[in-house]
């Protein structure tokens, strides 16, 4: 039995199990027609053609056609497949991506964060299905793909044994018609030669290469010839006739059938494998169906819908307030303006006066300057010499008035309640519109020289609202009165000296009036912070705090260790200005102060970006560049040596020979930005982009060099940054 006729029932077979298992009323109809018997018209004409000389021929094309049919639909198999898997994946990734990121602190919480889970678990069910789908089509593909390869090599073999055996019946056939042809001519020849035809011959003589023929002699020779082609005819018609029954009764219906039945096999086979395609779709939409909307089966099963619609976000939003509560800072009065009667020009004439007498205002006049009147300066020297509070606590305007009358008086006698006070305002005698004479204001100035004689020791704790003891006040000035209530008195205004806990305003400066806005001159100048870091060479503040890396860079090392390694353009991205500008006021005022321990975010307002733009600015400020102008022309010779280890250890030689302050910055800063760089996948900043942004910065500019230099400048931070173990030891 031939290979096609085994093979034959099985894809029968497994043509009639998906029907049988396929649900009734679909598969049925959709295959009634091919069950359908044919006509008796057409099966004679299908007959007539298998049983005719093209019917291997026709068969042959027919079962090329369902090879290349089963071809295309495995190529298509496979392609949606791949189709099926990247999409899958690439959503089972985004989704596994969105939820860590939904997860960090810069996100909502509660029921958005619940809900949206959520929503990822199920888009992630939907891309297990379609990662199901796709290994059920690869594995459809690969089924067609063997089984159009199996067809292929059977329709060769027989193919080739089909059509040598009509070939072959062709060419007896052929041969059969020759020798007929012969015989033919050579019985007609002896039937002229017989008859005495002597047409074609002279006198009844033949001639020939032995000589002349009688015509007895000639007509012997045709009838041996005749009876020669007799034969060989009669021979090959035999032959022939007998290789034709073969081929009509065996050999053409055996390869006939072997090629029906490989059709019958791939069109099954194909059919088969686009009744699973049609299934598997229907059951991969219908299993996202069910992870969009469940069945009601239980509780814990939610739609997406009702996932999306249990967002709450009032009480989020509430919840998320609540937690903060306990963060709330100390509650503080609201700020009070409270004019100050020195510029309440309608009291000046009544300063002094007992309370409740009553006098018409008027102009009051100065009276001419004395010799105990000489500290009254005192008071500005004082206000600069006291230790500022924090900014953050009490309310300095709020409290100067309630304070002021329970300072003791100092400086010299009490002044008699009966002579006028003598007044000095922030702009002097013009904001009073009364004259001063040059005498007075020559003492004044002479005054101002004079050391401050008011002790601070009372003012160096820190204070709250409420406290008894109050805020930092002026100290007491002799024209002061003790037996009746003091009024605070406006004195010239000079900058006080930035001290420990931030800065310190003065009231007046806060709200001033606007007569005193109109004619006040231009504020002094502000006076030099007493211990400035930015501005200052690597040198001297060593030699000045002992640190051989300056405070500002390690507490911002230390706060992108801790807060900004993974933060997406750490070093690229702008912080705020502001915030800048005020941790830059803060460490040129007390770089040790406790309010720029970069370990509490809240000191750097929670804006890591800022910390790292104030160390790009210390830098930037230096005098000398941290790689030293002397060492520019090296560093970017060096930096042109296309060999990498060359170039890294001429680097490493000229980074030996910095002094030593600049040494140690530049190994913390390399350690530091090396950090950065493990953690490039997520903050995207790799040693080329740090090394852009350093590199200006860290060797600023020669004289001499061209802009043609940033390139190298480039490669030598990045060079540095590569090599950073080879060229440092690592931290313990």
């Amino acid at each position: 039995m031939s290979p096609g006729e085994t093979a034959a029932p099985v894809p029968e077979k497994e043509a009639a199990t998906p029907t049988a298992a396929a649900p009734p009323p679909p598969p049925a109809g959709a295959l009634a027609p091919a069950a359908a018997e044919p006509s008796y018209e057409t099966k004679a004409q299908v007959q007539d053609v298998l049983t005719s000389e093209i019917g291997i021929v026709v068969m042959l094309n027919r079962l090329k056609q369902s090879i290349a049919s089963a071809k295309e639909f495995a190529q298509f198999l496979r392609k949606r497949s791949i189709l099926e898997d990247e999409h899958a994946n690439s959503l089972k990734k985004l989704c596994r991506l969105s939820q860590e990121n939904m997860q960090r602190g810069e996100h909502r919480t509660g029921t958005f964060a619940a809900a949206y889970d959520e929503m990822m678990v199920v888009h992630e069910r939907m891309a297990d299905n379609g990662i199901q789908f796709a290994i059920s089509l690869q594995q459809m593909s690969e089924d067609l793909t063997e089984l159009a390869a199996m067809a292929e090599k059977s329709r060769k073999g027989w193919k080739q044994s089909g059509l040598a055996a009509e070939h072959r019946v062709a060419e007896l056939e052929a041969a059969m018609r020759k020798s007929k042809s012969k015989y033919d001519a050579l019985a007609e020849e002896y039937d002229r030669a017989r008859t005495g035809d002597t047409s074609g011959r002279q006198g009844g003589k033949m001639f020939g290469f032995k000589g002349h023929k009688t015509g007895a002699q000639h007509e012997e020779d045709l009838l041996r010839k005749a009876q020669v082609a007799d034969q060989d005819y009669q021979g090959k018609v035999q032959v022939a006739a007998t290789e034709r029954s073969e081929l009509e009764t065996r050999i053409r219906p055996e390869t006939v059938q072997a090629l029906q039945d490989l059709v019958r096999e791939c069109d099954s086979a194909l059919a088969l494998q686009m009744q699973k395609f049609a299934s598997f779709n229907e059951k991969l939409v219908l299993s996202n169906g069910l992870c969009i909307s469940p069945l009601k089966n239980g509780a814990e099963s939610r739609s997406l819908r009702e996932c999306v619609l249990g967002i709450d976000n009032d009480k989020d939003l509430n919840d998320y307030l609540s937690s903060q509560h306990s963060k709330l800072p100390p509650r503080t009065a609201l700020p009070k303006y409270e004019r100050n009667p020195v510029f309440d020009t309608s009291n000046r004439g009544t300063a002094n006066a007992p309370q409740g007498a009553s006098q018409p205002p008027g102009p009051n006049p100065v009276p001419p300057p004395q010799t105990g009147m000489f500290h009254a300066n005192a008071r500005s020297s004082t206000f600069s010499d006291l230790p500022m509070s924090p900014p953050n606590q009490g309310t300095l305007g709020h409290n100067y008035n309630q304070s002021t009358s329970s300072i003791p008086i100092l400086g010299g006698p009490p002044r008699p309640s009966s002579q006028p006070q003598h007044e000095r305002s922030l702009s002097h005698s013009s904001a009073m519109n009364q004259p001063h004479n040059d005498a007075t204001g020559q003492q004044y100035r002479g005054a101002a020289q004079q050391p401050s004689q008011v002790s601070n020791t009372r003012f160096n704790g820190s204070y709250t609202f409420g406290n008894p003891q109050g805020p930092p006040q002026l100290g007491a000035l002799p024209f002061q009165s003790s037996s009746q209530p003091q009024q605070p008195q406006q004195v010239p205004y000079t900058q006080p000296p930035p001290q420990q806990g931030g800065p310190m305003t003065n009231p007046l400066l806060q709200h001033p009036p606007s007569q005193a806005r109109r004619q006040s001159p231009p504020a002094a100048p502000q006076m030099a912070p007493p211990r400035p870091v930015f501005g200052i060479s690597l040198s001297r503040l060593y030699e000045r705090d002992g640190l051989a890396v300056p405070m500002v860079v390690y507490q911002c090392i230390q706060a992108v260790d801790l807060f900004g390694l993974n933060v997406e353009g750490i070093y690229r991205l702008s912080g705020s200005v502001p915030h800048v500008n005020k941790l830059k006021n803060l460490f040129d005022t007390d770089s040790s102060s406790s309010n720029l321990d970069f370990r509490n975010p809240e000191n750097f307002f929670h804006d890591v970006n800022s910390v790292a733009g104030l160390l790009k600015q210390f830098f930037r400020d230096l005098p000398d560049p941290l790689l030293t102008k002397e060492n520019y022309l090296a560093f970017i010779e060096a930096a042109k040596n296309e060999d990498d280890t060359v170039r890294r250890d001429s680097l490493h030689a000229i980074i030996n020979g910095l002094p030593d302050p600049n040494y140690a910055t530049l190994r913390a800063l390399t350690l530091h930005l090396h950090r950065v760089i493990e953690n490039s996948s997520t903050n995207r900043m790799s040693s080329q982009n740090l090394a852009i942004v350093f590199g200006p910065t860290l060797m600023g500019t020669a004289p001499g060099s061209n802009i043609s230099d940033a390139g190298w400048q480039v490669r030598v931070v990045d060079t540095i940054l590569q090599n950073t173990y080879q060229i440092f030891d690592e931290d313990d």
